[in-house]
């Protein structure tokens, strides 16, 4: 990837207002993925006019494409929440959104951006980050660097620096598998966070886990709760670190997402090295729409088993419980809804400020909406009512 460094004056940009195929895309040109951050996102000038296409191109990025209407939903339904999405409005909660994609039976069928959205810029991308992790665990998994049985084996195992004789009481017996859920029990005191912190350096490589491990509170025996935090989704990437080949940077890009077509993306690094897991990364919304069509396909990607179909079931399974009627598996999310009187199984990537995977297995249809604004997370309710009628006869 070339690396290009840019100012703000070196932003160009072609707008367009389409509902159909034809006309210039919502592009941003001389920026790519090594100058994304949250901060360069935010740099970006709102687009002088909506994109809504009901006819998206085929941009040969392995993505199959269809037209609204003709290869399935309800085209006058998604315009008219599109251009809902599209209105500007003077509550900061609202009116935020940057994007929404809709595939349906594995085909992209409607593409649209908004305000800082762009066809071929990667947004930032908050705790949907631990989703992809977990995919990456997968991946290791079809590839043999781990097997299924492995996900029961304690953390601790696979991370060959960590020195046992140091670590809390109980901490050597966290298993993957509890902390892909959110349920390894860590719980480290604000004041010695705020002491690690001040020494960076001893986080370096399998030192993060170290510290996580050794100065957690005691590790509860049996079952443990839920708690949403940042030490599960480390401990993940410290293991897939520690087996895969090479670095888990290098088994991302070249095993995880370039058999996706994905390589217009960011992935920044944490402090120990390693790519961050709870938040950190960037990607397109197209390809974001992959990862919810690899989901439904229960790991197949292009007639090839890309993830276990075993573990893409787990990882989207209600494993625990975590708060009113969410459910959590491998760091996604999963709901049943109840729109119209029917209910609907949905499992959910979910990023803070509003980048969203919502995958409806029984009927074959994957949105994928971001934005920019802590307010979105009323688009959970919100989406499904709007998308799911105009799919249903």
């Amino acid at each position: 990837m070339n690396k290009i460094f840019i100012t703000s004056t070196l932003i160009f940009l072609h707008h367009s207002f389409l509902i159909g195929g034809n006309g210039l895309t919502a592009e941003i040109t001389d920026l790519n993925a090594v100058d994304i951050s949250f901060q360069k996102e935010k740099e970006l000038p709102y687009l002088q006019h909506p994109f809504i296409n009901s006819s998206p191109a085929d941009k040969k990025d392995q993505l199959s494409v269809g037209r609204l209407g003709i290869d399935g939903g309800n085209k006058n339904l998604i315009l008219k929440y599109a251009h809902e999405l599209a209105d500007l409005s003077e509550n900061p909660k609202n009116g935020q959104t940057d994007s929404l994609l809709i595939a349906y039976q594995g085909k992209l069928i409607f593409e649209s951006y908004f305000r800082r959205g762009r066809i071929n810029y990667p947004h930032y991308q908050m705790s949907i980050t631990k989703s992809y992790t977990a995919y990456g665990i997968g991946r290791a998994i079809q590839l043999g660097h781990l097997s299924m049985e492995d996900l029961h084996r304690p953390v601790t195992t696979f991370l060959d620096e960590v020195k046992p004789n140091q670590l809390a009481k109980g901490a050597n017996s966290i298993t993957l598998h509890q902390a892909m859920q959110m349920s390894s029990g860590i719980r480290l005191p604000q004041k010695k966070i705020n002491a690690i912190i001040k020494k960076p350096n001893i986080l370096k490589g399998q030192g993060q886990a170290q510290a996580y491990l050794q100065f957690t509170q005691p590790i509860q025996t049996g079952d443990r709760n839920f708690k949403y935090q940042a030490a599960d989704p480390v401990l993940t990437m410290q293991v897939l670190h520690a087996v895969v080949p090479g670095s888990a940077e290098q088994f991302i890009q070249k095993e995880l997402l370039t058999p996706l077509g994905i390589s217009n993306y960011g992935w920044q690094e944490d402090l120990s090295g390693y790519p961050k897991s709870a938040a950190g990364s960037s990607f397109l919304s197209r390809d974001m729409i992959k990862m919810g069509i690899l989901t439904l396909n229960n790991g197949v990607w292009n007639g090839k088993q890309h993830l276990p179909e075993k573990f893409v079931k787990l990882a989207n399974s209600p494993l625990t419980k975590s708060y009113g009627d969410n459910n959590y598996g491998y760091f996604w999310w999963s709901q049943v809804l109840e729109i119209e009187g029917h209910k609907y199984p949905v499992s959910q990537g979910r990023g803070a400020g509003g980048q969203f995977i919502f995958m409806f297995p029984t009927l074959e249809l994957v949105v994928v909406a971001t934005a920019h604004n802590k307010g979105m997370g009323k688009m959970l309710n919100e989406l499904p009512k709007s998308i799911i009628p105009a799919f249903v006869e």
